[in-house]
């Protein structure tokens, strides 16, 4: 997912199929770069029982998920949805601001990676810390606070992306501000 292209092989922005500029809601992550993906660099690890506990974030009880995983249960403080550790930030009934954490893993050599945020329209996003330094298989947690300057009816887009300077793994974001 990180290591996708959101551009078509000429360069320019993908189309939906009424040949208007895609959102990720049309394209997911983009397309595929199966080099890119070989050597991603860093990776936001997700085990079976991170999914477990979504889905008891979702409402789903210890009983219904005992055939996924024996022994398994609910914890008994759900995590926030939002603080799954996956790749991309959908953000929505946003009112004022949030803060969401994430952990990315390095699968490559030793390095600092830098962040470098396409803000959604009206969206303030802060990322902290900005720059994180890796030894070879190391972990990191970062933390993202998206905050609303100017609401908008409808989801705005943007991104995250951590570089080394040599390999690019880019997250989508996706944010629905809220009236209330």
């Amino acid at each position: 997912m990180t290591t996708a292209s959101i551009t078509d092989n000429q360069g320019h922005k993908i189309l939906n199929s009424s040949f208007l500029t895609a959102t990720p809601f049309s394209y997911g992550s983009g397309h595929v770069n199966p080099n890119a993906a070989a050597d991603p660099g860093l990776v936001y690890d997700l085990t079976a029982t991170d999914y477990l506990n979504f889905l008891c974030s979702l409402g789903y009880n210890s009983s219904q998920l005992a055939s996924f995983q024996t022994g398994y249960n609910c914890p008994s403080k759900p995590q926030d949805i939002k603080d799954l550790n996956y790749p991309s930030f959908t953000i929505s009934q946003l009112i004022q601001s949030v803060t969401v954490s994430r952990t990315v893993k390095n699968v490559g050599s030793a390095g600092t990676y830098t962040a470098t945020v396409e803000e959604p329209s009206g969206i303030r996003v802060k990322v902290e810390p900005n720059s994180l330094k890796f030894g070879v298989g190391e972990e990191k947690k970062f933390m993202v606070t998206f905050h609303v300057d100017t609401p908008s009816s409808d989801y705005v887009f943007g991104s995250i992306t951590w570089s080394d300077g040599t390999r690019y793994v880019r997250s989508p974001v996706a944010v629905l501000t809220s009236n209330i």
